[in-house]
């Protein structure tokens, strides 16, 4: 059953408000995955409803952000691109290719450091996130809406103390 939403249609999943964990662990345990259960789900819904408007654009999730890293920062090379958009240098170099080929990127060589190339909008990539832009703001703070302005604050800084935790994942687990 498809039915519109916002900006396009989507095919709804099922997301039961009382998901969790059937794992049988210490209360801290279950606690943690239940989070995590919630927290992924929260982040596909939401990802999945902007994704799906920037798909109707003709863009991938990485190309968009591409794009709009370019639009706001300005002309930067590969490298810092792929770190602001999150996406390896690999993923990178596929993502600038595809846009230089429908022309909404150029590429130029640093003249102060040969070794990096330099990545900047084209006429056409600004007509384009100009565009985009505000559809994609609008679909976010209408997806966001269901939350109060104070939750919204509470959240945001609770995703940032979440994501700038200093430690490292292990390099295997323990037995």
């Amino acid at each position: 059953m498809t039915r519109a939403v916002g900006y396009f249609d989507i095919e709804p999943f099922d997301m039961e408000l009382n998901v969790g964990t059937k794992y049988q662990g210490t209360a801290d345990e279950i606690r943690a995955l239940n989070l995590f259960i919630k927290l992924t789900r929260a982040s596909h819904s939401v990802a999945t409803y902007i994704n799906g408007l920037i798909a109707s654009y003709g863009l991938t999730e990485s190309q968009f952000g591409t794009l709009e890293a370019l639009y706001h920062l300005g002309p930067m090379c590969q490298g810092d691109i792929a770190a602001k958009v999150l996406r390896s240098s690999g993923n990178m170099t596929t993502v600038i290719d595809n846009l230089l080929r429908d022309g909404f990127v150029s590429k130029r060589r640093d003249p102060n450091d040969r070794r990096q190339v330099i990545v900047s909008l084209t006429d056409k990539g600004r007509a384009l996130i100009d565009e985009v832009f505000p559809h994609h703001v609008g679909a976010i703070v209408e997806r966001l809406n269901v939350l109060t302005p104070e939750e919204q604050d509470t959240l945001a800084a609770l995703c940032k103390k979440l994501g700038t935790t200093q430690e490292e994942p292990p390099d295997e687990l323990d037995d």
